[in-house]
């Protein structure tokens, strides 16, 4: 956990809360020139990658549904995509370091033998991305998930072998999320190698195709984040997994909305428990040291909800690159989220690199 002495971290009381949403107006959040400045050299936490191999293998899939994405919107935004494009891009919009890892539909399809062989020709390809291009990428590695035995033999090759930064999960498998006892081997394992967990939401099996004509980004994704986040916090697997570094997407999804219904205080208690430090091992001490990205989630309500609960030397950078809006225009939608200029440089830059020191270089 960060001291409580750092005041990127420091979690604000209730008056300060109050006083600094009522403060937020548009004159306040117009980006200056200096607070511009310290976007550059960002670490983008949530950036996606594609190997040409991993491109054909969704097309051979195009028209089928597959958790809730057409293959058909897939390959619309892989369509010239290349890790010289993705520096160029990096280049141009302040971004110094990207971590890729896989995004929704992920690598299992049902069948053991094409997630194996997917997932071992993506992790290559993302560590020759790394090394071919010193300091500009971090890989976040595949897992054979939901089968227990690969992913195990994965983690020892992609640690050992191709010196991963960590490991890409989707937030669920089937209906099963990262605190069912099914994956407790491969979290345990996880664990003893004090891994860092970045996870990717995706609509689990359960709850798909809800509603006619909203698809899974709308709702199911930010959901999904929050039931992962729960299944830890709920059942002693976050306090079982205490040297793993877990990165959440999108802000914590909808986890800032449900802090009182996942038991961290009622409506009268609430504003006095998150003005203090967390109890140890508790479900908000958790919380608050888990990691939340920005992706999908640079504007006041989700950035100051999350900030109140986690404080921000728990949020970094994401962009959701090539999706959504890509870097340039989250890092300008962080300066109007509320936040001054030594939490910007947390966010930006500051907070990764307690994760990923080797980027301090």
């Amino acid at each position: 956990m960060p001291s409580m002495d750092d005041p990127s971290s420091r979690h604000p009381s209730r008056r300060e809360v109050l006083a600094g949403l009522a403060a937020l107006g548009a004159s306040a959040l117009l980006p200056t020139a200096k607070a511009q400045s310290r976007i550059q050299g960002a670490i983008d936490c949530h950036t996606h990658f594609a190997s040409p191999a991993y491109i054909k293998a969704l097309t051979a899939k195009e028209g089928h549904h597959i958790a809730g994405y057409t293959t058909w919107f897939a390959l619309q935004t892989w369509k010239g995509y290349s890790p010289s494009k993705v520096i160029d891009d990096m280049d141009q919009q302040g971004v110094a370091t990207s971590m890729i890892s896989c995004t929704t539909p992920g690598a299992w399809f049902g069948d053991p033998a094409e997630t194996r062989a997917m997932v071992r020709e993506m992790n290559e390809y993302g560590a020759k991305m790394v090394s071919d291009n010193k300091g500009r990428f971090g890989l976040f590695a595949l897992l054979p998930l939901p089968t227990i035995n690969d992913s195990l033999r994965e983690i020892e090759y992609v640690f050992d072998t191709l010196k991963a930064d960590g490991v890409g999960l989707m937030s669920s498998y089937g209906n099963n999320w990262h605190g069912d006892s099914v994956f407790q081997p491969v979290f345990d394992e996880l664990n003893r190698r004090k891994a860092v967990v970045y996870t990717h939401p995706i609509d689990a099996s359960c709850c798909q195709d809800l509603q006619l004509g909203v698809n899974p980004p709308t709702i199911e994704y930010n959901t999904d984040t929050a039931r992962t986040i729960f299944s830890l916090i709920n059942n002693g697997s976050a306090t079982r997994y205490a040297d793993i570094k877990f990165i959440f997407s999108h802000g914590g999804g909808t986890m800032p909305s449900l802090i009182e219904r996942f038991g961290i205080g009622g409506p009268d208690v609430i504003n006095d428990i998150l003005a203090k430090p967390a109890e140890p091992n508790s479900k908000l001490y958790h919380l608050r040291r888990f990691y939340y990205d920005t992706a999908q989630s640079t504007n006041v309500v989700q950035m100051q909800g999350l900030k109140t609960i986690v404080g921000a030397g728990q949020i970094v950078f994401g962009s959701d690159y090539p999706f959504g809006a890509g870097f340039g225009k989250h890092l300008t939608g962080l300066q109007k989220a509320g936040f001054n200029g030594q939490e910007l440089e947390a966010i930006h830059r500051g907070s990764a690199l307690k994760i990923f020191p080797r980027f301090n270089a």
